[in-house]
């Protein structure tokens, strides 16, 4: 008896290769659920390249209601990191005036500083920062009575500034930071930078899940940031490592860590 039915034979191929396109599906979707819990996620050349990769159903960026108010009070308080900050901010109160807190958020470090530096006189504490961070920071304020503390969201009307502080902004920062600085009416005598992701290879820009938001986060060549500040006619005078934030992203793993950086440079006269 011929049992070589020409269906036996296709048979078993098309349920293996239902198998395999359920296997292959299944695959996807931990992946993307996977995905959704990762912190940081893929590597691009630009802000705008890891802007267009966000997935759907989720906001592009830091400027949205969405997670104004996400970590509000930890940000509040003062951390380990933020210590070679205010040793350093300690010595330069007597000769600033004016303090321009870049990417300031609602006045997080006024607040987390305001038991350490006499901020009730002398230094006046302008927030730069986005829109939606702006309004809110402004209200906030005014409710409070914090007189010492404004708000901008445009550099033109940003001060003349003695100090400029960029704690934790430049990975946000959608342009270079020299542009930033040459947009001020005149370049800072005194630049705080904390908490720069830096890395020995090319520079990198991955996205930064805050659920219902991914935010582009950049990862700096480490001896390009410090051409540019010698550029500009910075000379370093402090900097420090802050281990607890080097950053792994998942998905790239061949890019190694981050590590976490602060300076304090000073212009040349």
């Amino acid at each position: 008896m011929n049992t070589n039915d020409p269906h036996d034979e296709w048979r078993p191929g098309r349920f293996g290769q239902l198998i395999l396109l359920a296997r292959t599906a299944l695959w996807r979707l931990r992946l993307f659920f996977n995905l959704r819990h990762l912190r940081f996620r893929g590597a691009f050349a630009t802000y705008e390249e890891a802007a267009a990769a966000v997935r759907r159903g989720v906001a592009v960026g830091y400027d949205n209601e969405a997670i104004l108010l996400r970590d509000f009070d930890l940000m509040c308080q003062v951390k380990p990191e933020d210590y070679a900050i205010l040793y350093w901010l300690r010595r330069l109160a007597p000769q600033t005036q004016v303090l321009l807190d870049a990417g300031g958020h609602m006045g997080t470090k006024y607040r987390a500083f305001s038991n350490y530096l006499d901020l009730d006189s002398g230094i006046e504490w302008v927030v730069y920062d986005l829109p939606s961070m702006v309004r809110a920071g402004r209200k906030m304020a005014e409710d409070e009575g914090l007189s010492r503390l404004r708000f901008v969201d445009d550099l033109s009307q940003a001060p003349d500034a003695d100090v400029l502080l960029a704690s934790g902004l430049l990975q946000y920062l959608d342009i270079p930071l020299d542009d930033l600085l040459r947009r001020l009416p005149a370049l800072p005598r005194h630049l705080l930078l904390n908490k720069v992701q830096t890395r020995e290879g090319p520079s990198v820009v991955t996205l930064e899940n805050f659920t219902y938001a991914e935010v582009p986060y950049q990862i700096r060549n480490r001896a390009e940031f410090l051409a540019m500040l010698d550029a500009l006619g910075y000379d370093i005078v402090d900097q420090w490592t802050i281990p607890s934030l080097s950053q792994v992203i998942r998905t790239d793993l061949y890019l190694g860590s981050s590590t976490s950086r602060g300076y304090y440079a000073k212009l040349r006269t």
